[in-house]
């Protein structure tokens, strides 16, 4: 599984606490649709009761009337039945309906925290509803529907509950929804809010994908950019604080030399200075463009970062072959750095070596060595951590390269590495 793939998978089932907002529109709804639901009841229930109320009086039972008896008094006539037996303001509502009716909507309210939960409340609560379900019953339903689909964290169950609860609420609410045909009107809307949610979960899915991709970008950019800082920086830097040194030491004694060695601090801290104007350009946006950024330093400069390390006092003898077409500027980069850590590593840890660079090229490759005689490290240097061949083998691979890095059997350190420079 692709990094991306995974990363917004961990996203989706680490959901994210809604915003207060998004709570407070749910706990909105569930209460309107509850006032509905509720009042919806009550008059179903009142209307029932209106007609029970309206029904004909029951037919006045036919008593036969003897003929009269000689000498008997004639019997009164039968008092009339009442025309019915209900009271006159109906049957009360029933509390325990209303509560079932409420628990069809105010789980609503939770629908996005715990939504296969608050899905399954209301469509038990909906179907123990039986005839008193109204539009809002299916309404709630389809709106719980949507949110087990969208918001669950399984989405699979989420879909197999969907189809269970279409078959259920198609035989609970075949009257409830009026246009549409015995059971088909439920099923009809639990699917359409099932297809919905899931067609938003597939787009949130591709826009976590998209954001994902551009952090991953920047995230490469950043690590780009800090490379090319270690570059400039190391050695540049290091270069200047040795030639500064050695311009300290024969002050007084050997001012030409001395001279000579501010001279060459000059010249590395100009070369410095120009790669990070190039570098940091690459850190602002478009801008007025009236800053000309130089190019970045590649084969035709690796005479002059030769010179700045010989004019800091390290013996450097290079034999450097490069191919007769054009090197791609990111080859060429690559090539450049390769050598640049390498030096910079002999003036931080192998003070007084001597060092030897050799490019050569076989058809489509780039061979790069480095190698030093050894010697002491410099009175500032460090362990250091590794990043300055950590981001030459990243850049390296981005050419098919490889890096090798080492102590020499004989004695002093290596640096090999290899890159096709074909594009």
């Amino acid at each position: 599984m692709s990094p991306i793939k995974r990363r917004w998978q961990d996203m989706l089932l680490a959901e994210r606490r809604p915003s207060h907002h998004a709570l407070l529109a749910d706990l909105l709804l569930a209460a309107v649709l509850t006032a509905l639901a509720v009042a919806a009841a009550a008059s179903m229930d009142t209307a029932h009761s209106v007609e029970l109320l309206r029904l004909p009086p029951p037919p006045r039972p036919v008593v036969p009337v003897p003929p009269p008896l000689p000498d008997l008094p004639t019997p009164p006539p039968l008092p009339d039945l009442p025309h019915n037996l209900l009271p006159a303001d109906g049957d009360p509502v029933d509390p325990g309906l209303l509560f079932i009716v409420a628990l069809t909507t105010l789980p609503l309210a939770v629908r996005r925290l715990y939504p296969l939960t608050a899905f399954w409340v209301v469509l038990l609560a909906a179907l123990a509803t039986d005839d008193e379900a109204t539009w809002v019953t299916v309404a709630s339903c389809a709106i719980a529907a949507y949110g087990a689909v969208a918001y669950s964290r399984n989405r699979l169950v989420a879909l197999g509950g969907l189809v269970l609860a279409t078959v259920l609420a198609g035989a609970a609410f075949k009257d409830a929804v009026a246009g549409l045909p015995s059971w088909l009107g439920p099923f009809v809307v639990l699917l359409s809010a099932g297809v919905m949610a899931s067609f938003v979960r597939f787009w949130r899915q591709q826009l976590a994908e998209r954001d994902e991709r551009l952090h991953q970008a920047v995230q490469v950019e950043r690590s780009r950019i800090a490379g090319e800082l270690h570059d400039v920086v190391t050695h540049n830097v290091n270069v200047m604080v040795i030639q500064a040194g050695a311009a300290r030491k024969v002050m007084d004694t050997a001012p030409d030399r001395a001279k000579q060695a501010m001279l060459a601090v000059e010249t590395s801290g100009r070369a410095a200075m120009a790669e990070l104007r190039h570098v940091m350009g690459l850190l602002a946006a478009s801008g007025s463009g009236s800053d000309v950024l130089e190019p970045q330093p590649g084969l035709d400069q690796l005479d002059s970062l030769i010179e700045r390390v010989r004019a800091a006092g390290v013996p450097v003898s290079a034999e450097i072959s490069t191919p007769k077409g054009p090197v791609p500027p990111g080859a060429g980069l690559a090539v450049y750095r390769v050598v640049q850590e390498a030096l910079t590593n002999t003036i931080k840890h192998a003070g007084g070596a001597a060092v030897s660079v050799a490019i050569s090229h076989t058809g489509d490759w780039l061979d790069i060595e480095v190698a030093d005689s050894g010697g002491a490290p410099a009175a500032r240097a460090g362990a250091g951590q590794g990043r300055g061949l950590i981001g030459l083998r990243e850049r390296l691979a981005l050419y098919d390269g490889t890096l090798e890095a080492g102590p020499r059997s004989g004695g002093g350190f290596l640096t090999r590495a290899r890159l096709r420079w074909t594009a």
